[in-house]
């Protein structure tokens, strides 16, 4: 008895160990994605031809970002990528990332690619609240539109600057506004629950009711922040141009970009 009694408690630690090594393995794909979309972000940022127009980001209400969206199926096929979510919060602040699914048709001038990087910019509460509440098909529940590219770019696809989503492609390098007219973006249940180690709800984790600790999660709203500031902190713009540069924050907030109610 003796021996055994000796044997046991390692032998249990073996046991608990192997139990969790499917929930760590789990956790880290989403860890793997966040460093990933991190690395997508930070790229975009530092290219000064190629980037999202800092007047775009800095009115961003929620922004999407899929990495290795890939081709599935032969002519006319479609594509289909796993990315991450965070919305701003009154206040300004980024929430922890949710995790989501993209799927759809072609995406553009990046049909014949194999792999393509793809970011949403949202600039009004409908298509974060529709996304939330299950799935927004791009177009049909929120309007969308290929985003500009550049630092002088202005919204030369809508003028009006009036698109709910404006939406990014990246393949071979290459980074340009796409057209995503018809995907879909469904919330990605398995991916929260093995990331966050427990069944949650995407509108808990944008409310600030789940959090988390991962690093990269961390890198990951470093690199949002980086890249984003609050528009109520950017100078005013001369009529038809955005702004682009800090002043003085404002007591008005001015984000997300949406018409006043009437």
């Amino acid at each position: 008895m003796q021996t055994s009694r000796h044997h046991f408690w390692p032998a249990l630690a073996v046991v608990a160990a192997c139990l969790g090594a499917p929930a760590l393995h789990a956790q880290s794909r989403g860890e793997a994605k966040l460093i990933t979309a991190t690395a997508v972000m930070t790229e975009l940022r530092d290219s000064r031809d190629q980037q999202i127009p800092q007047w775009l980001l800095d009115r961003a209400y929620g922004i999407v970002v899929v990495p290795d969206v890939v081709k599935v199926g032969f002519w006319p096929g479609g594509r289909h990528g796993k990315g991450v979510m965070v919305v701003r919060n009154d206040a300004g602040k980024f929430s922890e990332p949710v995790f989501v699914n993209l799927s759809g048709g072609s995406f553009g001038p990046q049909i014949g690619a194999q792999s393509t990087d793809v970011v949403l910019v949202f600039t009004t509460r409908r298509g974060i609240d529709g996304i939330a509440d299950g799935k927004v098909t791009l177009g049909a529940d929120a309007s969308v539109a290929a985003g500009p590219v550049g630092r002088q770019a202005t919204a030369a696809t809508d003028a009006a600057f009036k698109a709910e989503v404006y939406s990014y492609s990246r393949s071979k390098g290459l980074f340009a506004g796409v057209a995503l007219d018809g995907s879909a973006i469904t919330i990605d249940d398995k991916a929260n629950r093995e990331f966050y180690g427990r069944k949650v709800g995407a509108g808990d984790i944008l409310k600030g009711a789940v959090t988390t600790n991962s690093n990269a999660a961390q890198r990951f709203l470093a690199a949002i922040a980086s890249s984003t500031v609050p528009v109520s902190t950017a100078a005013p713009a001369s009529a038809g141009e955005p702004a682009t540069t800090p002043a003085a924050p404002s007591a008005v907030k001015t984000y997300p970009l949406e018409e006043p109610a009437k």
